[in-house]
């Protein structure tokens, strides 16, 4: 007896087209304007700031594609549609960040051993217009990011970009009253440092998804305790619990038991409980009988 159940999964994630597209116009105009300035006011930080943004821009386009691919129907070829999309596009915004960071970094260095002077009015102002960019961008996410991790992470990184611009504010304005120009490579270090840190748990993330791990948040001890205490369940084997996508985690598991249920009321409760407990929508379940003669080539399941 052999069951799956799609309903507690996204078939067609919700639209947040104008948010993506104001998100793209508004920081990309920022980003040209912080190259401008940047160079006009030699100043590494706003330059820095700007590759961070420029990021920033591909995060969201590759955001936006994602969840737009998630969207295609399935094929014989592709049974699963494009869902992993949203996976592999968390993962470039990752590398692309970890590269921008890099480059940042070596040009901080050599700005550190050489510091040039730095028009801070012009870096004050322009990382304040930043703040408020980054503040709406953020605002267009906000509502949805609970329910799709692809929206929660543009929401943080425009939160986070709104805090990395007040940051080089404080900085332009320290460098006005002491005339520290070794200020400005030093935020720029401080930057890719705070990118670093907020980019480490999504290159993380999106890797163990991308290899079929157990999404965080979701135990599969529990899961497995949860089925293994199911009335008439003598075994469990044979479990994995993977994601589809970003929003969407799907589950296989062999279930031994005595009496093999009547109907299929059993696998629908089942599956329900799966999405409502663990926020499992795509569950595949297999009942045995467990008295053959031959015992299932998936079993047992168990590893270190």
């Amino acid at each position: 007896m052999h069951d799956h159940d799609d309903s507690g999964h996204l078939h067609e994630p919700p639209s947040n087209n104008a948010a993506f597209a104001i998100g793209v116009v508004l920081n990309l105009g920022f980003v040209v304007a912080e190259v401008f300035y940047g160079l006009a006011a030699h100043s590494l930080a706003l330059i820095s700031d700007a590759g961070h943004n420029l990021s920033d821009v591909f995060c969201l386009l590759l955001a936006w594609g994602a969840m737009q691919l998630t969207k295609a129907a399935p094929t014989s070829r592709r049974t699963y549609g494009w869902r992993r999309s949203s996976i592999f596009a968390a993962l470039i915004n990752a590398v692309i960040l970890l590269v921008v960071v890099g480059g940042i970094t070596v040009e901080a260095i050599r700005r550190l051993a050489e510091p040039q002077n730095v028009a801070g009015g012009t870096v004050m102002a322009v990382a304040a217009i930043g703040i408020v960019i980054n503040g709406i961008s953020a605002l267009l996410f906000m509502s949805g990011r609970k329910r799709d991790l692809n929206l929660k992470g543009a929401f943080l990184h425009m939160a986070g970009d709104a805090a990395v611009s007040a940051g080089v504010v404080v900085a332009a304005f320290a460098i006005k009253l002491t005339g520290w120009q070794w200020l400005d490579p030093a935020v720029s270090l401080a930057i890719g440092a705070v990118i670093v840190w907020g980019t480490w748990g999504l290159l993380r993330e999106s890797i163990n998804l991308s290899m079929d791990a157990v999404p965080a948040g979701i135990d599969p001890d529990a899961v497995e305790n949860y089925l293994a205490k199911l009335d008439g369940v003598t075994a469990v084997h044979d479990l994995h619990i993977w994601a589809m996508s970003t929003t969407e985690v799907a589950l296989t598991v062999h279930l031994v038991m005595k009496e093999a249920p009547r109907n299929d009321l059993f696998l629908h409760d089942v599956s329900d409980a799966l999405r409502d407990r663990f926020g499992i929508g795509h569950a595949t379940t297999q009942i045995e009988c467990g008295s053959c003669e031959r015992d299932c080539r998936q079993a047992p399941v168990h590893v270190a």
